[in-house]
């Protein structure tokens, strides 16, 4: 049996992944870190040249929303807030005024880069922090555009786990004992989607992730990935931010330069289960898979058919 397909995200009153023949489809967000100490080093875009030429690449290669970040989110040497501006909304900006059809996406915590980021052409707030400045989803829901809800178990930014654990569930006989982090996943993401709206984001523009590695174990990230189904039971779309992560690479025991093909695999399973965007480094390839599972699915045809018929 196919799953059923993930709900719909609407940003500034445009749908998101509707191809020609109306068929809703998973989306690529691709990432430019206006960074020096990104984890995975070609993601490290500070210079402006190369930023702007990767949002170009980013477009031609199918992405549909742009990620921008301008702090890593591991620990790291303090950016202020105004550094933060300053590497992220100039930028942004640019973007804006050359790909105009590019949706912007900023990576932020705070609600004044988020205010800023906005007024530059920001479409999404990516609160990757599971709003520890509870006034961004605020700001956001006083300009409209879209905020994506996430799940850090209380961490604090800019902070890696360690020995992070979930209350196996009440009654686990005869469900899964693992399903502690399943639960309190669902419930934080509920809550803060629900506020969200109540602060005046549209329902369709609210995006939740389960944030794989934030405040989580690799079993955690792992189990996450597997549970998908209950993500998308949520009823908002699903953001799948899996690329090249530590969950990736410890798995398969691998530097972030060689976790492409476990990406892969993580990104296939998320879309079949109806995850709506994913967040890559690898546009293309992406953006290729995605469309493996979508033909897979019944939901888009193969672009050439001819062997045995021609």
């Amino acid at each position: 049996m196919i799953p059923p397909a993930g709900a719909p995200l609407v940003l500034r009153g445009r749908e998101v992944g509707r191809d020609a023949d109306g068929v809703l489809r998973p989306v690529v967000m691709a990432i430019v870190n206006r960074t020096t100490d990104s984890f995975y080093a070609p993601a490290r875009l500070a210079d402006d040249g190369a930023a702007l030429d990767a949002a170009h690449a980013a477009w031609t290669d199918g992405a549909a929303i742009l990620d921008v970040g301008g702090v890593r989110a591991g620990t790291g040497p303090a950016v202020s807030e105004s550094e933060e501006i300053e590497r992220v909304v100039p930028f942004v900006a640019k973007v804006r005024a050359e790909l105009p059809d590019l949706l912007l996406s900023v990576d932020t915590w705070r609600a004044g880069v988020a205010r800023a980021a906005i007024e530059a052409g920001a479409d999404l707030i990516n609160d990757t922090w599971a709003g520890h400045d509870p006034g961004l989803v605020e700001v956001a829901g006083a300009a409209g555009v879209g905020v994506v809800c996430s799940h850090t178990g209380g961490a604090l930014p800019r902070t890696d786990p360690y020995r992070v654990s979930y209350p196996t569930p009440e009654g686990a006989d005869g469900g899964d004992p693992r399903d502690g982090v399943t639960r309190d996943v669902l419930a934080t993401l509920r809550a803060a989607a629900d506020r969200a709206v109540a602060c005046g984001v549209p329902p369709s523009s609210v995006l939740v992730d389960p944030t794989h590695d934030f405040g989580k174990n690799t079993w955690h990230s792992l189990h996450l990935l597997r549970r998908t189904d209950a993500l998308t039971a949520l009823g908002y779309p699903v953001l799948m931010a899996l690329s090249r992560k530590d969950f990736v690479g410890e798995t398969l025991d691998l530097p972030p330069d060689d976790r492409l093909a476990g990406t892969l695999a993580a990104t296939a399973l998320a879309a079949w289960h109806g995850a709506r965007v994913f967040r890559s480094h690898d546009v293309a390839a992406t953006r290729q898979a995605l469309e493996m599972v979508a033909a897979v699915r019944d939901e888009a045809p193969p672009r050439v058919a001819q062997r045995g018929l021609a």
